[in-house]
């Protein structure tokens, strides 16, 4: 058997010697981070100096991982997240809008508490108490910034600059329960109503209303997607003619800071790219919109500007706030669409037609925070204890 090699990180015995112009070189071999034996020697005008300058170099050397980065426990946590949002970018693997969501997230919620700190002061305590006062100010502002603590800090595990994640420790937050609200029939009446009236309207000075607000209304109604999957409908996506008129929700809007809004050519998740039955009312909006818009190219969007370019998600709800403060109605979002076709769909059959309806993965996140809960029990309850407990006429 061999002899048993040193760790990584070690040196072997220090030699020094003196030089003809009276300097001291001190020597030691150091096992590299690579598995590999090098000599690493220091100068000094003593051999007590020469000594001191060659061990600090083993030391910083020790904390050096050739061919992964320069970064160490004492590294400005800064350096870190240029190092982690490089190294994203570098994979390659997360979307362009998700990334710029990680950057923003870590930018605007982390950086004020971090920025200044270096990795070794970064512990679980801190981590943890940081959160606890951002979520006592915003649950979803606590929670963005978990994640992207979370991703930054197991880089750093990964390359092996800390020891461990400090997140892995730290408390559950823990969000108000929220009961999902959806639209009453008569509410839908009351939008519908109010759109019709404000895109009917004489409009004194500038381009009057095309009668598109309402029509994505109706589509949203008649579909349960998402806005910019509303947005996102190509002339290529309509099956109008079928015996079965159908749509294909197969794309979305997106707008990023410094680039043009488009059209992606996949919706949130695998599972919402869908074929949906158009209802008589939303096919009705869709065949109007054609045939105001007059567009024959199978490539066109259904939706669009007077400059046939896609309509920002932010304009169709600023839209949308904008008319409904006109007539006093609150409370109303595109999102809000999405939770009541799914609450009709739930009560007309169950969860898990809702949920493939709305391209959800899993029925549960459908009953969560889509579906508004049934208070009501069966009536049939009151003939039971009426017949145990009624009193004799």
């Amino acid at each position: 058997m061999g002899r048993p090699r040193t760790p990584i990180g070690t040196f072997g015995t220090i030699a020094c010697r003196e030089q003809p112009n009276g300097n001291h070189v001190a020597r030691a071999r150091f096992r590299d981070w690579d598995g590999r034996n090098r000599l690493v020697e220091a100068t000094g005008v003593s051999r007590s100096t020469a000594e001191r300058k060659l061990k600090q170099k083993l030391a910083e050397r020790s904390y050096y991982q050739p061919g992964f980065n320069r970064l160490n426990a004492d590294s400005p946590f800064p350096e870190l997240v240029a190092y982690w949002l490089e190294d994203m970018e570098n994979e390659d693997r997360l979307s362009r809008t998700t990334r710029n969501l990680y950057e923003r997230d870590m930018h605007t919620l982390v950086f004020p508490a971090f920025k200044d700190l270096t990795l070794r002061e970064i512990g679980v305590a801190r981590c943890d108490y940081f959160l606890k006062q951002l979520a006592q100010r915003s649950y979803s502002r606590a929670a963005h910034a978990r994640v992207v603590l979370r991703l930054v800090l197991g880089r750093a595990v990964r390359h092996e600059i800390l020891p461990r994640n400090p997140m892995d420790h730290v408390s559950r937050l823990h969000r108000k329960k929220t009961i999902p609200e959806a639209l009453t029939i008569s509410e839908i009446h009351d939008i519908r109503a109010a759109i019709t009236a404000w895109e009917s309207r004489k409009v004194l000075a500038g381009p009057r209303p095309d009668g598109q607000l309402g029509q994505i209304i109706e589509v949203m109604l008649g579909t349960s997607a998402r806005i910019g999957e509303v947005l996102a409908i190509r002339l290529q996506d309509l099956h109008l003619d079928h015996p079965v008129p159908m749509v294909r929700i197969a794309g979305t809007i997106i707008s990023r800071k410094g680039e043009p809004t488009h059209r992606q050519d996949h919706p949130k998740t695998d599972r919402s790219v869908r074929r949906v039955a158009l209802p008589s009312f939303a096919l009705e909006a869709i065949r109007s919109r054609l045939h105001r818009s007059g567009d024959t190219d199978p490539e066109a969007l259904l939706f669009s500007t007077r400059a046939r370019t896609p309509h920002t998600t932010n304009n169709i709800r600023r839209l949308l706030r904008q008319v409904m403060d006109q007539t006093g109605i609150e409370n109303v979002t595109p999102h809000r669409f999405r939770r009541t076709v799914a609450t009709v769909i739930n009560d007309a059959q169950d969860a898990v037609l809702a949920s493939e309806l709305l391209g959800h993965t899993d029925p549960r996140i459908t009953r969560q925070h889509y579906i508004q809960p049934d208070e009501t029990v069966d009536p049939v309850t009151a003939e039971h204890l009426e017949q145990a407990f009624g009193k004799a006429s």
